[in-house]
């Protein structure tokens, strides 16, 4: 059996629309960095036509897109931002072990999937720890 990608596709969509929401930028600030995680929760959403709660990158991301808006909305610096969207990130990836697969690759397994991380809801954690330890740390 051939390895297919699906996640690679999701991301492309995603760091393309990051870079289109910020695209006439010099400089980035705070405002600017929550769109580019809104706009890459938005891109995963339409590309992979994910609703919340199917067990997919997109329980990871929305909670995210939702947590850093919130928190700059609340007059948050940039660090406290992607902190919220780190730990929103994180309760999403761990709520999917409850959930049971009905998208992507994982959705073959079924009732299986139960118990079980969502790999790409892992992913988005991943991804958006490494922008914090980037631009933060």
């Amino acid at each position: 059996m051939q390895w297919a990608p699906h996640r690679p596709p999701l991301y492309a969509t995603a760091l393309m629309r990051a870079v289109s929401a910020v695209k006439s930028k010099q400089m980035l600030d705070s405002s600017d960095m929550v769109c580019m995680i809104q706009a890459m929760a938005r891109g995963i959403q339409e590309r992979g036509k994910a609703e919340p709660g199917g067990k997919t990158m997109f329980d990871a991301w929305q909670p995210a897109s939702q947590a850093i808006g919130t928190a700059l909305a609340d007059g948050k610096q940039l660090g406290p931002c992607l902190d919220a969207a780190l730990a929103a990130a994180q309760a999403g990836a761990e709520a999917t072990k409850s959930m049971i697969a009905s998208k992507g690759r994982s959705a073959r397994l079924g009732e299986r999937s139960l118990g079980h991380m969502d790999p790409g809801a892992a992913s988005a954690v991943t991804i958006i720890a490494a922008m914090k330890s980037a631009i933060i740390d």
